[in-house]
């Protein structure tokens, strides 16, 4: 059936692409479009929403229905061509004046304040696990580097251990690693092998620490022994300078010869050369020294003047190799040799050189190079061993001669025994040293 007008109208898929005005179709039925309150916008009701009713709203304004939103609500125009009408531009979805704004969306709460505590404790934790991690990765870079190369365990008929740690602490005149010039520069002569220069017995106690020098010409037995190399046996040799000893059969047998004369156990043992010695000095940036009387020395370069300086690697190991400067000879080389070695020991031994990467790397790899030391002899036990010299610098201990009873043949030394034995029974049961020096 058909419900168009027939006169003159066109049906759905007529000739007539124009479709009829509204006026020719009152009998359809449009769909009810929910009404919803006019929206004004500067007093007048907006365009394009709320009306469909087809008629003027008394503004001059012709109405056209909004095809594009009945179809976007499921309405069927009629029509499968032709112009579809829409409302006014700006209609409720055209997005202009007339589009409701979006709803209120309450904003959440505003950022937090920082916890600086929280982030102070994560800052230290951090800071401490770095300083953890360059203090272990120092250590085993330097515990690399030591030479641990004198064997203790070859000495035979060893004394008893005491209750002190004993350190023999050797200055050696090795020019091992020099060039031509630096041996001129530095007065070593070019000597082939090697000779000790200083000796000194260092013992760390709980009751104080001491540290006695042995002058290389002190008058001594050298006691039987077995080649550290050879693995031959030699007797015993009495009446020789205790340098000789080493120039025998190195440390080894020095280390046996001063437990022989002495009967004190010797923990570890430690050696430098002239380089290795100038080397720490320089990498320290010098050490500050209170000389208490200007003196010269050929042979040795030294040039220095009364009072409170800074000595370099090259006046540093002039000064403690001088002895025909003095009246004493060596027991004052033995003297300078002590009072260098605690200041050196306190300026290294500080948090500016240890904690200091740029002052520590240097000073290790000075020392390390030449320092050759006991196979037992840890990194830590060195660091102890530098301690218990600072000590003494400090006031915290006593530095001294082994006591000495006159002169001997060959222009040595002869040690005064039963003062020798009360030190060492001093030293062996963590007493404090009360034996005197008596030059």
């Amino acid at each position: 059936m058909n419900d168009w007008s027939e006169d003159g109208g066109r049906g759905r898929g007529g000739a007539n692409s124009q479709p009829e005005g509204a006026r020719r179709m009152s009998h359809v039925r449009r769909p009810q479009v929910p009404q919803q309150p006019p929206r004004y916008d500067q007093g007048h009701p907006q365009q394009g929403q709320g009306y469909g009713q087809g008629y003027d709203q008394g503004h001059g304004q012709e109405y056209r229905p909004d095809f594009t939103q009945a179809r976007g609500e499921g309405y069927d125009s009629g029509y499968s061509t032709g112009q579809v009408y829409g409302g006014p531009q700006g209609g409720a979805q055209g997005g202009g004046r007339g589009t409701p704004p979006p709803p209120y969306t309450p904003q959440g709460p505003g950022r937090p304040a920082p916890d600086w505590r929280k982030r102070a404790k994560i800052g230290s934790i951090v800071l401490v696990v770095g300083v953890l991690a360059w203090g272990i990765g120092t250590y085993a870079w330097a515990s690399s580097q030591i030479r641990n190369e004198v064997d203790l365990s070859k000495v035979i008929e060893r004394p008893s251990e005491g209750d002190c740690t004993t350190y023999l602490i050797v200055g050696s005149d090795s020019r091992e690693g020099m060039t031509a010039e630096e041996k001129k520069k530095l007065h070593t002569g070019s000597a082939e092998g090697k000779r000790t220069d200083s000796m000194m017995i260092l013992a760390a106690c709980s009751s104080g620490n001491t540290m006695v020098s042995l002058p290389r010409d002190s008058w001594v037995t050298i006691p039987s022994f077995v080649g550290s190399e050879s693995g031959k046996s030699y007797p015993a040799r009495g009446g020789s300078k205790l340098n000789a000893a080493y120039a025998m059969d190195g440390p080894e047998l020095l280390v046996r010869t001063v437990e022989f004369n002495t009967g004190l156990r010797i923990d570890h043992y430690a050696e430098i050369g002239f380089a290795g010695f100038a080397n720490i000095v320089d990498a320290l940036g010098g050490v500050e020294l209170n000389i208490d009387k200007g003196f010269k020395d050929k042979k040795s370069g030294a040039d220095f003047q009364a009072g409170k300086q800074t000595l370099n690697g090259e006046q540093a190991l002039a000064f403690v190799r001088t002895r025909y400067a003095f009246a004493q000879s060596d027991l004052q080389r033995t003297k300078n040799q002590q009072k260098f070695l605690s200041a050196l020991a306190n300026q290294a031994a500080t948090p500016g050189t240890i904690l200091n990467p740029f002052a520590l790397y240097p000073t290790l790899g000075a020392g390390l190079d030449t320092l050759i030391v006991d196979k037992d002899m840890s990194l830590y036990d060195l660091g102890k061993m530098f301690f218990a010299m600072k000590g003494i610098n400090s006031g915290d201990g006593k530095s001294m001669n082994m006591p000495l009873a006159g002169s001997a043949p060959q222009n040595s030394l002869k040690w005064d025994m039963p003062k020798v034995k009360q030190l060492v029974e001093q030293i062996r049961n963590d007493e404090k040293v009360t034996v005197e020096s008596n030059r």
